[in-house]
């Protein structure tokens, strides 16, 4: 449906000639941003119904877990389910260390909840195959735990800004039974919620992917992070930090990245700089952790977002 009405508005209504420059990316947007949006309304909605039932208090009792490595799995898995960017991730980051959840347990949640969520696979499952999407979770689930365990073996809880001990969160109650109604009327505020923080990224991103679609010539990608550069890995990595957006706004950009020729573990590694190693990022975490520790945090997942693109381009070189 979105297809061919891309297509009607693209060719039909607006009679642009197909194989153009213009025409190609506007035809990519129209058909991309409706496609995602719908998605995005429907994926969300049933991840809120599913936060319901793990309200605050519940993920840190969860995560507090004698056998610490084990935490970091736990905190891992539930970043899926949470907040889609570190902005909205750090008030449940900053209630775990309040309610004494050990700070590397913390960290693996930090990365995995803006790195991987459900929309994102979902998304990248739609628009590449199974095989790229459990690559993406699986790659993202390696760098959460490894680098919370990483941190965690370094003590650094000295390195937490003061303040943070005193914060109390706030969210949905362990204790508060909520009927069906109840459920449905969060899931849909929520929704509300993050569709109003994330369509802009949405589009921005897609916009993005339709010029590099459209406009940008495969010499000029693959010059500079295709297949023979043996540092396209550590280029996609650097490009991607200046950047900001959730995972969601950057699948449009991967898909015409991947279009262009560039392998799987280079774009990958390109998604979860932007979603992982943001500037804003950076300056919002600051306010959290003193210079030390986030620069540990920030290079530790850094090594392990180069290390996974390698690896997967290896996995899957000629594929």
């Amino acid at each position: 449906m979105f297809k061919l009405l891309a297509n009607f508005i693209t060719y039909k209504l607006l009679s642009l000639p197909k194989g153009e420059h213009l025409s190609e990316s506007l035809n990519f947007f129209l058909y991309d941003v409706p496609k995602i949006y719908a998605l995005l309304l429907i994926i969300v909605f049933v991840v809120a119904v599913i936060r319901t039932f793990l309200p605050p208090e519940r993920i840190r009792k969860i995560l507090s877990h004698e056998k610490e490595f084990l935490g970091n799995i736990f905190a891992a898995i539930l970043g899926i389910f949470t907040p889609f960017c570190t902005c909205s991730a750090i008030p449940l980051f900053i209630g775990m260390l309040e309610s004494g959840v050990p700070l590397g347990v913390t960290m693996s949640f930090l990365v995995s909840s803006p790195t991987i969520n459900e929309v994102a696979l979902v998304l990248l499952w739609g628009l590449f195959g199974w095989r790229v999407a459990l690559t993406y979770i699986i790659s993202g689930m390696l760098i959460a735990i490894v680098s919370g365990i990483i941190i965690g073996r370094l003590n650094m809880e000295k390195y937490v800004e003061d303040f943070v001990h005193d914060i109390k969160m706030t969210g949905l109650n362990a204790e508060t039974k909520y009927s069906w109604r109840d459920r449905v009327n969060y899931a849909v505020e929520y929704t509300k919620d993050i569709f109003s923080q994330v369509w802009i990224y949405v589009m921005i991103g897609v916009g993005i992917g339709a010029l590099i679609h459209g406009y940008v010539p495969v010499e000029f990608v693959t010059k500079y992070a295709g297949n023979n550069n043996p540092f396209a890995v550590i280029v996609a990595v650097v490009i991607g930090v200046p950047l900001y957006s959730n995972a969601a706004g950057t699948i449009p950009i991967v898909q015409a990245l991947m279009e262009k020729g560039l392998a799987l573990g280079t774009t990958l590694a390109f998604m979860m700089a932007v979603t992982s190693l943001s500037l804003p990022e950076f300056i919002i975490l600051r306010k959290v952790l003193k210079p030390r520790l986030l620069i540990t945090f920030f290079g530790t997942v850094a090594i392990g977002i180069m290390m996974i693109g390698y690896l997967f381009n290896f996995i899957y070189r000629g594929a």
